[in-house]
């Protein structure tokens, strides 16, 4: 197990989410580098919706953009998609992940499998919970900056 962090600095508390190389060292690898690159500051959470999910890591706020570099290969895994899970986001081909990205708010199991799980969260799920509903929400939630650790 992995003690490495990313940790989220919402505009609602801090998220800190523990990475899991051990998964899906690929997905662990950019979404570090893309934080460290401040790609995330800034970004909003553009798909919220209680009970299933909150989406995020899309530059443009809209669900369609992604960062400059190519998608990535599915890392696929049995882990389940249970709340506070953190999983990349995609496209219909599974393997067009690129820096989208999604946190469980509950169990969601019909997504084992099918989407790569690279994290969870271990602290400040709250934070999560209090994110600004809605596709999009009318006034979204925000990464202001993502750190990792």
């Amino acid at each position: 197990m992995s003690d490495q962090t990313l940790t989220l600095s919402l505009s609602t508390g801090d998220v800190v989410i523990r990475l899991r190389p051990d998964l899906a060292p690929k997905h662990v690898e950019r979404i570090t580098q893309l934080a460290s690159e401040g790609f995330y500051d800034d970004v909003v959470f553009h798909r919220v919706i209680p009970g299933f999910m909150a989406q995020g890591g899309d530059p443009t706020g809209t669900g369609m953009g992604g960062s400059k570099l190519p998608d990535l290969p599915q890392e696929f895994s049995s882990e389940p998609h249970v709340r506070g899970v953190c999983s990349m986001a995609r496209a219909q081909n599974p393997n067009s992940a690129n820096s989208q990205f999604f946190i469980c708010f509950e169990d969601a199991r019909f997504l084992d499998n099918q989407y790569t799980v690279w994290g969870e969260v271990t602290e400040g799920m709250e934070n999560v919970d209090a994110l600004p509903k809605g596709e999009p929400p009318r006034e979204p939630g925000k990464i202001v900056k993502a750190t990792v650790g």
